[in-house]
């Protein structure tokens, strides 16, 4: 494996009294999607800004690109690309106008016009910034990080609050990119997302890494298993259902009951008859694969996006 592009080791910050990042340690590798997954205020955000130059770190070591983010801050910016959670452009500049200032930033630039192209930004190249959708905005960004064509692009949940459609739109775009192997650092509190555009991914919960890997090596702390979640008229009994035939594991988590099954005609068999001999009864059933969700669940006790 050649020398990681992108190197995080025991990071720490804090504000105040408050521990955001707390020993977290990762490397990147070039040509890769790397996603840090985990809920808001998990320490994702400082975590990048860190590899961006823009925090300061209290202690670790990072290395982007060969370089120290504090230490060499100019170099640094003529190799990064990047999104922000929020990004925001004057009202009334021009789709145009934004691409050309951005460029002129940078001596190693993209020709504005074909990111336009790229992008589907043509027909919007003399809009104000202020009549453009929440999709088109981000297609923006995303053309704006992409200016001075750099070598590490990093994208802070680069699709939230976008309706699904739009969020689709966003991951053909970074789909696209991730085919030319460029090397992407994106955050991100969607399951999906994490794992339908990431290499590989870091599980991030209150400022520490609890788990990583690729998206499949992930699911398969599950096992080969299948998930069933179910929903019950009255209380159940973690316990009870976990001794269930075919059953290998049950959790709970906000009243729901989530059985990960080798052998799901049996484990449903059986929790029919269980249920029928409690007097109690299904209000809903879902049969699914293991998520990153489940990973987080079994490691936190809690959904992801709680």
């Amino acid at each position: 494996m050649s020398n990681p592009i992108l190197q995080v080791e025991n990071l720490t910050k804090r504000y105040g009294a408050v521990e955001a990042i707390r020993g977290v340690s990762f490397a990147v590798e070039e040509g890769e999607v790397f996603g840090l997954l985990g809920p808001n205020g998990a320490g994702k955000t400082s975590t990048v800004e860190i590899l961006e130059g823009l925090r300061t770190l209290d202690g670790g070591r990072v290395s982007v690109c060969g370089l120290d983010p504090q230490r060499n801050p100019q170099e640094l910016k003529r190799e990064i690309g990047a999104t922000l959670q929020a990004t925001s452009l004057p009202d009334k500049m021009r789709v145009f106008e934004a691409l050309k200032l951005f460029a002129s930033f940078y001596e190693r630039r993209r020709d504005p016009e074909e990111l336009l192209k790229r992008f589907g930004l043509e027909e919007k190249r003399n809009a104000f910034y202020n009549q453009l959708s929440g999709g088109q905005k981000q297609r923006l960004a995303l053309a704006m990080a992409l200016v001075n064509d750099p070598r590490v692009l990093f994208f802070d949940e680069p699709t939230a609050g976008l309706d699904p459609q739009v969020r689709r739109e966003i991951y053909g775009v970074i789909e696209e990119l991730r085919r030319e192997k460029k090397t992407i650092v994106l955050t991100t509190h969607y399951i999906e997302e994490a794992e339908r555009l990431c290499d590989h991914v870091a599980i991030v919960d209150h400022g520490k890494v609890i788990a990583q890997g690729t998206p499949r090596e992930l699911r398969q702390r599950s096992g080969d298993t299948t998930r069933i979640e179910v929903r019950l008229a009255k209380p159940g009994s973690v316990d009870k259902l976990k001794s269930l035939d075919g059953v290998t594991d049950c959790r709970e988590v906000d009243s729901t009951f989530i059985l990960h099954c080798q052998r799901p005609p049996q484990a449903i068999v059986a929790l029919v008859k269980h249920l029928e001999a409690e007097g109690n009864e299904l209000t809903s059933l879902e049969i699914s694969t293991p998520s990153l969700e489940d990973v987080f669940i079994e490691l936190t006790g809690r959904r992801l996006r709680d």
